[in-house]
């Protein structure tokens, strides 16, 4: 949207320079691209918001300019029809008052068309716009000066007996536009139609037929309001682009498309020494105000600053808006063009705007920690944040899923299907994450990485005959490939395994304050396990088999994969957190290696060491193997014991004792094999 310096102050008597008007529209929301000097004038670009109609035009910004420098806005003329009196009959018959709110038509006859005055054509060459003429200059200069799109026909060549009419294509008929394509139509395209055939695209373009030239005589103006979702729609359709659709597809304000209209026919008759013979309009002529309460307690408590009661009031005035003070409560009248503001808050960012965001101080919220409830999206953020630590990286997936992956991976289980599908790769709401996730691996091994660890925070989606689908959030993991790990002696590689995905589980659990956490080997797969807590399952760890990663198109690769039911693992969560001091006196660690068979669990190994009690403080995993020197049905393991005492240092005669029961209780309850 461009906008002229002197075209700014027809409205506003501004006395800084353009430079700093250009900081202060930026700083208030107007965003000012570029500012030019062209002439005499000086040429300003604006970034517009699709929300806000009021600022694509002249006086809209100016509106602004008086507001944030503290002038008076000169207002716009009333008029009203003198001298002649408008005589004749004209109908109107508007089709469907959904799709054109208003239309106003008016017959101006006797017009000489000639070139219009310098500053008029001046002024249009500046904001982007081709003289034509001193009819359709002047509708296009009041377009960029009000934000009202017209249209002036040629009255001689339209066939008005049945008057104009505002209606829907026809399938079969076609029309020749001002840029001289011809257009199919359709029942998607509302037209501007006489008897005989359509002589416009409403809201977008005119027809070639009826446009004005140097033999003009007599005018049709047009001045309406058209329903700004079917615009948009028909300026995409027809791939087209004007000031007018621009302007109607983001919302005209009816409560002053009148008055535009008196004034444009006044200022046709007055230059083009034309007669203004017929007015007539259809439609809805007066547009209901909305009134918005707002008290002056909820400003200074949403923006943390106290402003008084009458400065919001001018800023709201200045801005256009009616507003009385009554006890405390500001009862604000919106104006027709502010079909943004719909409640309080919208008021509250208005003032905020205008007082100045950089007067408002930063200051940091006062809270209670008494008073923090950790809910769901706490759970979660607290949840992503131990995972991204942990070196994951997030994914995000579809919802929707194909039968062919599921069946791939292995699911049985009957998905909820999608009654129409966008695609046969989205025609089921996926039951398991993993199966995207495998997706996920294969496109980053395809792009060379050889560190994959992705987790992704999900809805899962099972099927109930009786009612709709049952939502299950889960997270679900991902690893293949290796880690780098940098040491004193450089840099070594250490391929994932189900001891890394083990461990992240292990950590997570450790931090949510979940205890008694166990892995026990599940019957699908040699190295696919259940997680549970207290006997009750809370997900699966699992390593797909070659033939399942092949038709992902993984080839020689080991990928580790884990799912858990998310709503269990928060209901499992300790939020009661103990801090306890580091411990005074050093600890004492005994290894134990040994081999054992595969269908001993190793959590019974650790539960039984860790109920030998003190000095004996904690017993865990720390080697795993399975190879050539270890006998088929046998895997070896190393458990790593940590002695300690609060009071004082241990020595070896106390360790000693302990460290042996333990020896001898893999042997004789678990016949463990010392290596």
């Amino acid at each position: 949207m461009k906008v002229t310096y002197n075209w700014l102050k027809d409205f506003v008597d501004i006395r800084i320079s353009p430079e700093a008007l250009a900081d202060k529209l930026t700083l208030a929301g107007l965003e000012v691209v570029s500012l030019d000097k062209a002439a005499d004038d000086f040429v300003f670009e604006i970034e517009i918001t699709s929300n806000r109609p009021d600022w694509l035009s002249i006086y809209g910004v100016a509106r602004e300019v008086a507001s944030i420098t503290g002038k008076k806005l000169r207002q716009r003329p009333s008029l009203a029809l003198s001298g002649s009196k408008a005589e004749g009959t004209l109908k109107i018959q508007i089709a469907d008052k959904k799709d054109c709110f208003y239309y106003c038509a008016k017959v101006i006859r006797g017009v000489s068309v000639n070139p219009s005055l310098a500053k008029i054509s001046k002024r249009l060459e500046l904001v982007g716009a081709r003289p034509v003429n001193n009819i359709v200059d002047l509708t296009n200069y009041l377009l960029f000066e009000t934000g009202q799109p017209m249209h002036a026909f040629d009255l001689d060549k339209l066939s008005l007996d049945e008057g104009i009419i505002i209606r829907r294509a026809r399938g079969d008929e076609k029309i020749v536009t001002l840029d001289g394509i011809e257009r199919k139509l359709d029942k998607d395209i509302l037209v501007i139609s006489d008897r005989l055939r359509p002589v416009a695209i409403a809201g977008v373009i005119g027809g070639k037929d009826t446009e004005v030239t140097d033999k003009t005589k007599n005018i049709l103006l047009e001045t309406a309001v058209f329903d700004p979702v079917l615009v948009r729609r028909m300026r995409k359709k027809l791939g087209l682009q004007s000031e007018a659709a621009y302007r109607f597809e983001r919302g005209v304000d009816l409560s002053a498309s009148k008055n535009v209209s008196l004034r444009c026919a006044s200022l046709i008759a007055e230059t083009a020494c034309g007669k203004i013979a017929i007015s007539k309009e259809a439609g809805k002529t007066n547009p209901s105000a909305k009134s918005i309460p707002l008290a002056v307690s909820a400003i200074s408590r949403t923006l943390g600053v106290e402003i008084p009661a009458a400065k919001c009031k001018s800023i709201l005035v200045s801005l256009g808006f009616t507003v009385q003070n009554k006890n405390g409560c500001l009862q604000v009248k919106v104006p027709g063009f502010r079909q943004d503001v719909k409640a309080d808050v919208d008021l509250v960012e208005e003032i905020a705007r205008i007082y100045g965001f950089g007067k408002i101080p930063s200051s940091l919220a006062k809270i209670s920690p008494q008073a923090i409830v950790c809910d769901w999206r706490d759970k979660v953020s607290l949840l992503k944040e131990m995972l991204l630590g942990l070196g994951l990286n997030e994914a995000i997936t579809y919802s929707l899923i194909d039968r062919d992956s599921l069946q791939k991976f292995g699911i049985s289980v009957e998905p909820v299907a999608i009654r129409n599908p966008l695609s046969k790769e989205q025609e089921v709401l996926r039951p398991t994450v993993l199966p995207s996730l495998l997706r996920v691996v294969a496109v980053n091994l395809n792009q060379k990485q050889n560190q994959i660890g992705f987790f992704e925070i999900a809805e899962i989606f099972r099927s109930n005959e009786r009612q709709d689908p049952v939502e299950e959030p889960v997270l679900a993991i991902a690893l293949c490939g290796e880690r780098s790990l940098l040491l004193e002696q450089g840099a070594i590689k250490d391929a994932f395994s189900m001891l890394h995905i083990k461990g992240i589980l292990e950590t997570v659990f450790s931090r949510l304050g979940i205890k008694g956490a166990c892995f026990a080997a599940a019957s699908t797969g040699e190295e696919d396990f259940i997680i549970q807590v207290s006997g009750q399952e809370l997900g699966r760890v699992l390593s797909p088999a070659a033939v399942t990663l092949e038709a992902f198109q993984i080839k020689n690769r080991k990928v580790f994969l884990a799912q858990l039911d998310l709503a269990k693992l928060f209901a499992l969560a300790d939020k009661n957190k103990k801090f306890v001091p580091a411990p005074k006196y050093p600890g004492v660690t005994r290894d134990i290696s040994f081999i054992v068979k595969d269908n001993i669990s190793v959590s019974r190994i650790i539960e039984a060491i860790s109920g030998l009690g003190q000095p004996l403080i904690n017993a865990r995993i720390v080697d795993y193997y399975r190879g050539k020197q270890i006998p088929k049905g046998f895997r070896a393991l190393t458990v790593s014991c940590i002695y300690r005492l609060d009071d004082r240092t241990l020595t070896e005669e106390e360790v000693t004792p302990v460290q042996e029961k333990a020896v001898k209780l893999l042997v004789d309850g678990f016949g463990a094999k010392l290596r």
